[in-house]
């Protein structure tokens, strides 16, 4: 606690929103924490000698019971529900665009029901002219309260918006009609001309799929990026190059920086830090505030601070204290992948980079610190988030490794030269010369990442991993840097023990699904889909393979990861099948 205090204030905050999501106290319960946190923070202010020995528990306990009290606010005022019919005529606006699917744009917006709104996700058929921020809307709509899965396995997309404070899924018809807003936010006019920066991009003479890349690393939109480059991204492990990250907010701070020092006099060179740090806010507030983007600037402003207060900087004090701001602001943000992930990178890069840096050649210039900073740091952040991904995506690349280290050392060139192309655009500054050469620069980059992405010999993907896993192979990677550091007996058998413990929880996970025999009815869209396990194999049978694809995507392949299927088959069932009778019982189709 002395060494750490923030951070370990900051774990028990955490601790106490997953206490409350997990457990669900009552409002009386709630209400007696509540008072014992009063309590608390009353015996804190004394002093004396007794309570200065327990000052660090009570705290503990403060933040515990802080962190219920908040996630039981923050999760009730989700729960807006109002009596609505199917079918509605609507009126609304948009606060967001989403990613596109192959039949509709999708919108984040408020529809209007009588003097009270709710949040909602806006469904438009891509024939539709494309919404913007500064009109309000009007059209006949079908409204859907979003379902739970029918099966374990199947991911969440009902809580996922519950956790968003997103009610309804709204999809409406071709005929929309716009009126001009009179109450315009400064917000809602920073998101239009982002809008109107966005359609300029699309005018030049860049290729399509290079604007999309545009659009994505400088101005945080991938809603109309392409399935095959999405998916290259992700094989490859590059797609924390392609969305608004730390690295993002870091280069555009440091280009800001850069020039402030060279160009200011003297005298205000000491506000370059300042004048910095505003500019990447404001940044983060014209790209739309996205997750990541926050994080990114709490924490770098947090970090910055420091330095202004002439305090040490500590990497560990900025991450608690970014997470403090963050799900105080919105305790539903802790089950966030993206706000997870982020911080494991970070605490993975405080954990191991420095220890890796030791195996490297001697850092004598600049490329040669580039280039092997950048493969320790991108080794421990991957390191440190292997176990989590595996978790929610269940597939992993070797090649990943070998694709940031060619690929991130020319981050900055392409993150700087992106967001100058943007500033040009933006202020309608259209020269053909530096268009053609950005055009060739990232059809390269996306060529040598088609690349990597297709070399499947080292991809894997349905691999299994529970929580328990994720625990074990987390306590696996801690004892790395004990061992990287000091390569003694005692460090390396501590390691094969956490090693083994891990291989003997997941052996035992795996020959505990595969004693299991399971018969499930599964339906995607108007597909039937019947599957049979037996021990570590499976059949499914379908009614209409032309969404074959997509099923493997949702279904079979998350089936099969979470129920450690090494084979499975595929057959086709007539669709005019209602019910199977298997083993003497009888499933309904319908």
């Amino acid at each position: 606690m002395n060494k750490q205090p923030l951070l370990i204030l900051a774990i028990c905050f955490i601790l106490g929103i997953l206490f409350q999501d997990k457990v669900v106290l009552s409002d009386t319960i709630v209400g007696r924490v509540g008072i014992i946190c009063s309590i608390l923070l009353i015996l804190i202010c004394f002093h004396s000698y007794l309570l200065h020995k327990t000052k660090t528990v009570f705290l503990m306990l403060l933040l515990f019971g802080a962190g219920i009290i908040l996630h039981f606010y923050n999760t009730n005022l989700l729960d807006g529900k109002f009596p609505i019919k199917k079918n509605e005529t609507l009126i609304f606006k948009i606060s967001q665009k989403l990613n596109s699917s192959g039949k509709y744009r999708k919108y984040e917006g408020i529809a209007q029901m009588g003097n009270t709104g709710f949040n909602s996700i806006f469904y438009v058929p891509k024939e539709s002219k494309e919404l913007d921020f500064i009109h309000y809307y009007k059209a006949e709509a079908y409204i859907a309260q979003p379902k739970a899965p029918s099966h374990d396995f199947q991911f969440n997309y009902a809580q996922y918006l519950k956790r968003k404070h997103i009610d309804y899924q709204v999809y409406l018809s071709k005929e929309i009609v716009c009126a001009e807003r009179n109450d315009l936010t400064l917000a809602d006019q920073l998101r239009q001309y982002r809008f109107e920066v966005l359609k300029k991009i699309d005018k030049t003479e860049i290729s399509e799929k290079n604007q999309e890349f545009l659009k994505g690393i400088i101005l945080a939109d991938r809603t109309e990026i392409d399935a095959d480059t999405v998916r290259d991204f992700n094989r490859s492990g590059l797609v924390h190059f392609l969305a608004i990250s730390g690295t993002h907010i870091v280069v555009i701070f440091g280009m800001f920086y850069f020039f402030l020092i060279r160009f200011t006099p003297l005298q205000f060179r000491k506000y370059a830090v300042v004048f910095s740090l505003v500019f990447i806010w404001l940044f983060a507030v014209f790209i739309g505030f996205g997750n990541s983007v926050l994080r990114s600037c709490i924490m770098l402003s947090v970090y910055f601070i420091f330095v202004l207060l002439q305090r040490k900087p500590d990497l560990l004090h900025s991450l608690a204290l970014s997470a403090f701001f963050i799900l105080t602001g919105d305790t539903q943000q802790l089950f966030d992948v993206g706000f997870q992930l982020s911080f494991l990178a970070v605490l993975g890069i405080y954990w191991l980079n420095q220890p890796l840096l030791k195996y490297f050649p001697k850092q004598d210039n600049y490329v040669k610190k580039l280039l092997f900073n950048t493969i320790a740091i991108s080794l421990s952040a991957q390191l440190a988030t292997l176990p989590l991904v595996l978790y929610y995506f269940h597939q992993f690349s070797f090649i990943s490794i070998i694709a940031n280290v060619v690929i991130v050392p020319f981050s900055e060139i392409i993150i700087v030269f992106s967001f100058i192309m943007t500033g040009l655009i933006s202020f309608g500054v259209d020269f053909e010369f530096i268009n053609g050469m950005y055009d060739e620069v990232i059809y390269v980059l996306l060529k040598i990442i088609h690349w990597f992405a297709e070399i499947d010999l080292l991809f894997f993907d349905n691999i299994p991993m529970n929580g328990i896993e994720v625990m074990s192979a987390s306590v696996f990677v801690y004892l790395l840097r004990p061992v990287i550091l000091n390569f003694n007996f005692k460090n390396r058998i501590r390691l094969v023990t956490a090693a083994l413990l891990f291989l003997v929880i997941r052996t035992g996970s795996t020959a505990f699904e595969n004693q299991k025999e399971e018969i499930l009815v599964h339906h995607f869209y108007k597909n039937k889909i019947f599957s049979v396990k037996n021990n570590n194999r499976v059949c499914f049978w379908i009614s209409d393979m032309k969404n074959k694809t997509k099923i493997l995507q949702y279904i079979v392949n998350p089936y099969c990861a979470s129920r450690r299927v090494d084979h499975f088959e595929i057959k086709h069932m007539s669709s005019s099948v209602q019910k199977v009778v298997f083993r003497n019982k009888t499933y309904d189709l319908k």
